[in-house]
């Protein structure tokens, strides 16, 4: 498959840094955008970590699918189901151990959505309230349905989606990395096509900027970073209140089905991952000798994944 991706990330007009980080990785088909929470740039160690620690385990299973898998395999999802899954939850992990080993990092935390790529499909998964959306035939699809308190209101008919977007909890978050030792995470897998884009945001993009002007933006013939520049530059002129991250992949063509297996195309342009978080060392926030972190086992995985408990609801502040 031959994709085109373009990403980009913007602290927006009002907060005084930026919490988001995404990730562009188009050898493997893998994009990844984590927007953090917490304040005091606890919320850019959170997204940072999370997506170092995606790309670190898609890459790592890339060519070796029979190693042990620490959650479970679920059965129902394909293997590259099972490789983001289970990315998600050891960057979940991860967060937990960076807050274990540095206690000024407690409360932080980051919502993340992430697509992989492979020669016919797509599989994404989220956690929060970053959203992707597929534009198909000039129509605009939403393919994630966000984990926040505003969303399960209109779910029950209490709320409609526009006062949804204005609503005072809109912020407030049900389900996040770091709020727990295991995190549910939601998962789709949908075949592809030539011509499909795809748009990967935190919601200060989709706070701001309508799902019309979303579908206008990606039917366009501008170049992707146009209507990457142009999303972000709306969302701004709007009054920017949060940090802005959006990546829109495009699915140049797909291969037929062919007798015999063949090498993987390596032709598409591999970009690097960018973070826009605080940079930390790794001596910081992994967890000293002798200090476990307990591994939920999801062999019993039959059974529908739970929200993880916390103490109090989670909310994006600065």
């Amino acid at each position: 498959m031959a994709l085109n991706a373009f990403g980009l990330t913007d602290v927006g007009r009002k907060r005084k840094h930026n919490e988001d980080a995404y990730l562009l990785d188009a050898e493997r088909g893998l994009f990844v955008v984590a927007d953090g929470m917490g304040g005091h740039a606890a919320g850019e160690v959170a997204s940072r970590l999370t997506v170092e620690s995606i790309q670190e385990f898609i890459s790592g299973t890339e060519d070796d699918h029979d190693n042990t898998w620490p959650f479970g395999y679920n059965n129902r999802y394909s293997v590259d189901g099972n490789r983001l899954s289970t990315a998600v939850e050891r960057a979940n992990e991860k967060v937990m151990r960076a807050v274990v080993n540095r206690p000024e990092l407690k409360g932080m935390g980051t919502t993340v959505v992430a697509a992989l790529f492979d020669e016919k499909r797509a599989t994404l998964v989220h956690v929060g309230d970053s959203r992707a959306y597929l534009l198909r035939d000039a129509e605009l699809r939403r393919l994630t349905d966000d984990h926040s308190w505003v969303q399960e209101q209109v779910n029950a008919g209490i709320l409609s989606e526009e006062e949804a977007r204005s609503h005072p909890l809109k912020n407030v978050v049900t389900r996040a990395l770091g709020g727990g030792m295991h995190v549910a995470v939601d998962l789709i897998e949908i075949p592809v096509g030539g011509g499909d884009r795809f748009l990967l945001c935190s919601d200060g993009l989709t706070g701001m900027v309508s799902d019309e002007e979303i579908t206008s933006a990606l039917s366009s013939t501008r170049t992707l970073e146009e209507i990457t520049r142009g999303l972000i530059d709306l969302a701004n002129e709007r009054g920017g209140v949060d940090n802005i991250t959006a990546i829109v992949v495009e699915v140049k063509s797909v291969r037929p089905a062919e007798p015999a297996k063949k090498p993987a195309d390596i032709s598409r342009e591999k970009t690097a991952v960018s973070h826009r978080a605080a940079s930390v060392s790794d001596e910081d926030i992994t967890p000293r000798e002798g200090v476990e972190i307990p591994v939920i086992d999801k062999s019993a995985d039959e059974q529908a994944p739970k929200p993880a408990e916390t103490s109090g609801t989670p909310e994006k502040q600065e």
